[in-house]
Formats: structure tokens, C-alpha cells, sequence
């Protein structure tokens, strides 16, 4: 029977078309991040089982992969199996996020790093995910992340930054929805929620621009939260829906966001993101902000300002993130405050167009089978050395397959080399396509 040659499942190949796509848009994020002055970092694929597995992850630690101890034995095997300890098998993981390795990172070189550190991590990471439409066991991240700044400076920074790196891009239209953790747990109070509830209350209203509200309420009910909670809160999204709450009619900024939730809750938290609104909008006057009392953001390490990029053409957020407080600590033991904003990059990476504008900088020699290889070679070294990319193609019977195939590669020119061909003033480039 014949070996598969598909890569594992939720894994993909790049063709160089694809690859050329994906090179660009990490490119031209990578410069505008270092623009706004961003340093970028690596950190190992793998990490510590112990560290990946410390709660830090939240649910995203369910779908790491492991990588068994060396040297295991048969008794060792069964043993671990046996006792369900799954540390007993493995000591090492692969990383499911760039977080957890920037947090032990820091921790490491602290003493190295400036007092007020803002990174740049830009790849893959690895989960054990269902392979489906959208979603890979293998995928990039584009993180920025700020170390070191209490204020609101750092979310100011981070979401100025990730609006400039999308219109680089070339994608207009998007808005950053912006919450905090603060303001959801003040709602849960209000509405009469038990502390023991939040958590998965939260995770219902997770889900209310896939469910609706009365999907959420539903699902409240469905999970015995406290009757009398669950009523006000649904008492209070169909006053929300009958006051025609519309963010495009309410301009981001303390007043509307006040009138959007409940009076008492949050204010210290209420005022901040009005702050952060108005130094962003000041800085930036084509970024758009919208307060979102129920942005959730899944991941728990989150204690303050959480934050998505939404496009209205798309039912997905596009990135998102949000202030961690308490993670470095975790490794330190002593808070530092930290905040990172990430771009979904598999998500966007289809929607960049690439600028063709260097395809004249880059040519096909097309060449008789018998041409010699020091006289291509000498040709193609001349050509380099003017500053243009070149390839070199057998000329075959069926030329228009040939040139098609280049000129989808990103070449803009081809050129016949005969036999006498010696100098490239001899050659004559045409123009592909």
C-alpha cells in the first residue's frame, strides 16, 4: 500500500506563491511594529511540561502537544499509564501560544532588558486542535506585547500600532472592540450573579454574537445560575436591544460607554477605557474604538483592558488581546504589569494583496537545452549584480505553459538566451502578461 505524502493533518505545505504572500504581510508587519519601536525576540518551540500546564493557558492547555521523556522504559510506560499522570511521560511541550514563553522569557533576562520592555514575537505555535476550516494544528502569531507599564500608555500603544499595521496591509474598515475584565465581573455583581458563577457565566456570554440573547439566556438557565440573575440580565440586553444601543450613533467616549451598562458599575474601570479612547482617537483619527460590554476574551490570565479587531465583512475577530497583570508574576513572584495585542495572521494573510510594483525586478532566461552553464551562469551573476532576481528556464515546446507559470511566480520580464548571447546588452527583455 502507499505511504500518504499529505502532511499531518491540520498542517499545511506552501507553495512558493503562497509562501511569497505570507513573507509579505509578515514583512510589512514586522516593520511598522519596529516602527513604533517594538523589539523582536525567539523564544524555544518547547518548553517545560510543568510551565505550559500551570493554569497560565487556560483551556488552550488542553490542546498541547507533549513530547515523551527519553530513555522511558516498558515499566515507566505502564506506570505513567496506570496512574493517569501524564507528567510522568513527558517533561517538554510545544509552545500553544507566545505568552506563556514571553512571560518565562522576561523572567529569564529581566535584568538585561529595559525597564519598560515592548517585544515583538512573530511564530508558529502548535495545538491539538480538530482539524477544520480556519483552524490548524500549526500556526502563526504576530504578538506585540508590553512589559513594565501600568498606565494606559502601554493599551495606547498596542492598539495604535496593531491599526497601522492593518492599513499597511491594506485593510481598511476595521474596528477595535474594547472592554475590561473589571467591567464584566462589575455586570455579573449587578445583575446578582454568585462569585462562584462568573467563570462560567462568562463563558455563556461568550457566545451571544453566535447565540443570541436569547441563546444566552437559555443557557444560563440550562446551568441552574441563580433564577433572579438570569432575569435581570436578560431583562437588561432587551432594554439594551429597545434602546437602540448603536455604537455609529454613540461616539466612543465616557458618556456613551456610561450609558451602556449599568449605573455604579466599574468607574475607575468606565473612566480608564474612555482615557484610552480618547488618547487613541487623539493619536490616530482613523482608528475606531467600540465599547463592548460583553467582549469576554476566553483566555483567564486577563485583569483589566481586553481588546478584538472586527472587520464588518467578516463574522471573526481578526486579533485581539488584552492587559495580564498577574502571568510574570507567576515566574517572579512579584507582579509585573504586562499587556499584548496579537493579529490573527492566518486569518488576515489571504485578504493582503501583494504589491506587485517589483515584478520588473525580477526575470526569466530562457534558454536552449544545449546553452552552456558558464554562459548562463555568467549572465545570471551580471543580472544579480544589477540588483534583479533571475531564473533560468529550459525552453520547452509548449513556451505559453512556461511563461504562465513565471509570471504567477512574480516575474515581470523573460528574455531568449541563443548560443551567441554573451552580455546582457545583448538581451532583449519582454514584458510577461
Amino acid at each position: 500500500m502507499a505511504t500518504s505524502v499529505n502532511p499531518p493533518r491540520g498542517m499545511r505545505d506552501f507553495l512558493p506563491a503562497e509562501k511569497a504572500r505570507r513573507e509579505h504581510a509578515l514583512g510589512v508587519i514586522r516593520s511598522v511594529y519596529s516602527a513604533h519601536g517594538f523589539d523582536e525576540i525567539e523564544t524555544p518551540v518547547v518548553e517545560d511540561f510543568e510551565r505550559l500546564h500551570s493554569g497560565l493557558g487556560g483551556d488552550n492547555e488542553k490542546l498541547a502537544f507533549s513530547v515523551l521523556k527519553r530513555g522511558l522504559d516498558a515499566t515507566a510506560l505502564a506506570h505513567a499509564a496506570d496512574s493517569g499522570d501524564q507528567s510522568g511521560l513527558t517533561d517538554l511541550g510545544l509552545r500553544f501560544d507566545l505568552t506563556v514563553p514571553l512571560a518565562r522569557f522576561y523572567a529569564t533576562h529581566r535584568a538585561e532588558l529595559p525597564p519598560v520592555f515592548r517585544s515583538i514575537q512573530i511564530a508558529p505555535v502548535w495545538r491539538a486542535e480538530r482539524p477544520q476550516k480556519g483552524r490548524y494544528r500549526q500556526f502563526v502569531q504576530c504578538d506585540i506585547d508590553i512589559i513594565g507599564e501600568a498606565g494606559p500608555l502601554a493599551e495606547v500603544e498596542l492598539i495604535t500600532a496593531t491599526a497601522a499595521a492593518l492599513r499597511t496591509l491594506g485593510l481598511s474598515g476595521t474596528r477595535v472592540r474594547i472592554n475590561d475584565r473589571r467591567v464584566l465581573l462589575g455586570l455579573l455583581e449587578s445583575f446578582g450573579f454568585a462569585a462562584g458563577e462568573h467563570a462560567q457565566v462568562l463563558i455563556t456570554i461568550d457566545k451571544l454574537d453566535k447565540i443570541g440573547a436569547e441563546g444566552v439566556v437559555a443557557e444560563l438557565r440550562e446551568r441552574s445560575a441563580s433564577p433572579e440573575a438570569v432575569e435581570a440580565f436578560g431583562a437588561y440586553l432587551t432594554a439594551r436591544v429597545g434602546d437602540g444601543v448603536d455604537d455609529t450613533i454613540h461616539p466612543f467616549g465616557l458618556e456613551s460607554i456610561q450609558r451602556q451598562v449599568p449605573s455604579g458599575v466599574a468607574p475607575e474601570a468606565l473612566q480608564s477605557l474612555a482615557d484610552i479612547g480618547a488618547a487613541v482617537q487623539q493619536a490616530d483619527a482613523a482608528a475606531v474604538l467600540v465599547f463592548d460590554p460583553f467582549l469576554v476574551r476566553g483566555m483567564g490570565y486577563y485583569t483589566g483592558t481586553i481588546f478584538e479587531i472586527e472587520h464588518p465583512d467578516f463574522g471573526y475577530s481578526l486579533g485581539g488581546g488584552g492587559r495580564y497583570d498577574g502571568m510574570i508574576g507567576r515566574f517572579l513572584g512579584q507582579d509585573v504589569p504586562a499587556a499584548g495585542f496579537s493579529i490573527g495572521f492566518e486569518r488576515i494573510v489571504d485578504l493582503v494583496e501583494v504589491d506587485a510594483s517589483g515584478a520588473a525586478d525580477q526575470v526569466v532566461l530562457v534558454h536552449d537545452a544545449d546553452a552552456q552553464p558558464a554562459q548562463l551562469a555568467l549572465l545570471k551573476t551580471a543580472l544579480v549584480a544589477a540588483g534583479k532576481r533571475v531564473r533560468l528556464e529550459r525552453r520547452t515546446k509548449n513556451l505559453k505553459a512556461t511563461l504562465d507559470r513565471v509570471e504567477a511566480a512574480g516575474f515581470g520580464a523573460f528574455a531568449f538566451v541563443g548560443r551567441d548571447t554573451s552580455t546582457i546588452e545583448q538581451l532583449e527583455f519582454k514584458p510577461l502578461g
